[in-house]
Parts: C-alpha cells; structure tokens; sequence
C-alpha cells in the first residue's frame, strides 16, 4: 500500500522528498485515486471469512478474493473469485467471476456471478451506483453463501430446482463438488 500511494503522489506531480512540484508526470486516474483509499477501507472491513490477494501490489484494480464460508451449505469449502475494476470505476461496477466450480443457485458452473450489486441496472433497484464501493461488492459476494441465496430467479436453473425438490439432494450435489476443491 505504501508504494503504491508514494507511486500516485510522484504521479500526480509532488515530490515525496521536499513537497515541489515536477510537472512532467503522467495524471494518474480517478480509478487509481479511489481505488488506494477504497482498497484500505476493504481490507479493515473484511468479513473474518474473506482474504484479499493482489498479485501486484501495484495493481489495485485486480485482485482474488477468497470466500471460506463458516456456516450453511458451503461449509469448510474455500472459493475463488477474480475481481476486476476497469477504467470507468466508479461509473460502472467490477467485473467479478468465480474460478472455482461451484454447484450454486446464483453462480454458474462457468463462473458468472447473479448479484444485484454487479449489475449496472438491475430490477431490484440494489444495482450498481458510483456510491457503492469495493467493501459492498465483497460483502455481497460473502452473503451469496448464506444470506443472498435466490432461489427463485437462480443463474443455475438446475441447482436451484433441485434444491426445490430435494433439499438433500442439493446438499449431497454441492458436497460432491467441493470434494473436488481439496
């Protein structure tokens, strides 16, 4: 974090050594400048069954989030989710998939995610807006495991009716997929 900040401050102009000026920088972007004040928020806010990983530190506008959940189906299991943040931020939301196979009612098994939070417009009014922040993507993310799950309007229209049906059945299903996680 540290570097980074020193890399917006030269970037922006000021000379982290006396305060002068250098006017020869790049402008950094607005996505860069929410994103290091963001990031930090995020990461004291982190759900105790989230971590945060950035391949390059230098890099806020990419990173995995990891969901370990405590409670209800996914129990014990850990998913992976890569976390995209592009130039319009916060304009439009990121751009989120899940790269661990999941049996899910609200994530496909190819990764695309069913959250109000992630889309730019969305039916339920909860869509994206330029005041949501990195923090309540996180946290909806985390709640798709316990308290977000939608059974009536799923992304994987298989998961969700067998859970309708047999609700056994969609357990064994999603411990037979977590299996393969290990």
């Amino acid at each position: 974090m540290i570097t980074l900040t020193r890399r917006l401050r030269r970037d922006a102009g000021v000379d982290s050594n006396d305060g002068t000026i250098d006017r020869s920088t790049n402008r950094i972007s607005i996505r860069d400048k929410l994103l290091v004040k963001e990031v930090q928020e995020m990461e004291q806010m982190l759900p105790s069954t989230c971590r945060v990983k950035f391949e390059n530190p230098n890099h806020l506008h990419e990173f995995k989030l990891t969901i370990s959940p405590d409670e209800g189906f996914w129990q014990g299991g850990h998913f992976i989710f890569h976390v995209y943040i592009s130039e319009a931020y916060n304009m439009e939301p990121p751009t989120v998939k899940c790269l661990t196979k999941v049996w899910h009612p609200n994530i496909s098994e190819e990764g695309s995610i069913c959250l109000s939070i992630l889309r730019q417009n969305s039916i339920d009014g909860m869509g994206w807006a330029p005041t949501r922040k990195l923090k309540d993507v996180v946290w909806g993310l985390n709640l798709l495991f316990t308290e977000l799950l939608n059974f009536e309007d799923p992304l994987n229209i298989e998961a969700a009716e067998l859970y309708q049906k047999d609700r056994e059945a969609f357990k064994n299903k999603v411990k037979e997929y977590m299996r393969f996680m290990r």
